[in-house]
């Protein structure tokens, strides 16, 4: 059995069908990638996956390590390992980036059974992820995501996901916004997570980022399916010829 397993996913927004039946196994320590034009349910699997409310499955089902992700509130997705990377981070006035962070990481150790961290040792250690990220150590001391530029909000992403060490990580579109310095950082801590233990799926537009994190697999999603699925080839063919063709064959 794959460690996550999707079958004939539907899901409908607000009465309108969005997933039309997808399909997708991914095993521990392989990076998928899926690409495909705006407005064909990319976030909207990846919002699914994560637990986000609104969205409603219609039929399919989700399984994370054999069990049910769909059964699952969204807290209890994250304690168990699950992360989603927002294409747009939330701001939350008045947190501070490293409270959030303890908390969140307090949580998930609380769920496995070990004792919370301490000031000293969670101070040690994010003083060691922000110099490995190239983050400024100030910028954690600021209220989470406010005033953060694009790249600081994804930078701030990666250093969660690397606290949190998840088992199953949902980067949706986090390309989005980032010059070429800040999507080489943001890569190179994605590409440190690759273990055995974890799977990525990766959701995006281009294949620029693709070229520093190197997918196992490509699928293009399309009008709520997931029509080809390929290697890393697949991104370069999309990123030279588009989606035109698949766009068509949907709409025959």
């Amino acid at each position: 059995m794959a460690f996550i397993e999707i079958k004939n996913l539907h899901v409908s927004v607000d009465g309108k069908e969005i997933l039309k039946g997808i399909n997708l196994a991914m095993n521990g320590g392989e990076v998928h990638a899926i690409m495909g034009p705006n407005g064909t349910g990319k976030s909207t699997l990846s919002y699914v996956l994560a637990g986000r409310d609104g969205y409603e499955v219609t039929q399919g089902t989700v399984l994370f390590d054999g069990k049910s992700l769909l059964e699952m509130e969204a807290d209890e997705r994250a304690r168990a390992g699950v992360f989603l990377a927002f294409q747009y981070p939330m701001e939350i006035p008045g947190v501070a980036t490293s409270t959030f962070l303890k908390a969140a990481l307090n949580a998930k150790r609380r769920e496995q059974g070990l004792a919370e961290i301490d000031a000293i040792e969670f101070l040690n250690l994010i003083k060691s992820k922000t110099k490995d990220l190239e983050i400024p150590y100030e910028m954690i001391k600021r209220p989470l995501n406010v005033g953060f530029s694009g790249g600081e909000k994804k930078r701030a992403e990666v250093l969660q996901m690397s606290l949190l060490d998840p088992r199953f990580a949902v980067l949706d579109e986090t390309d989005s916004g980032l010059d070429i310095d800040a999507l080489k950082v943001v890569s190179s801590g994605v590409n440190a997570l690759r273990s055995p233990d974890r799977t990525f799926l990766i959701i995006t537009h281009y294949q620029r980022l693709l070229s520093y994190i190197v997918p196992d697999y490509v699928h293009v999603l399309v009008g709520g399916r997931i029509v080809e699925s390929g290697d890393k080839s697949l991104a370069e063919l999309l990123e030279a010829e588009g989606y035109a063709r698949f766009e068509e064959n949907e709409a025959a």
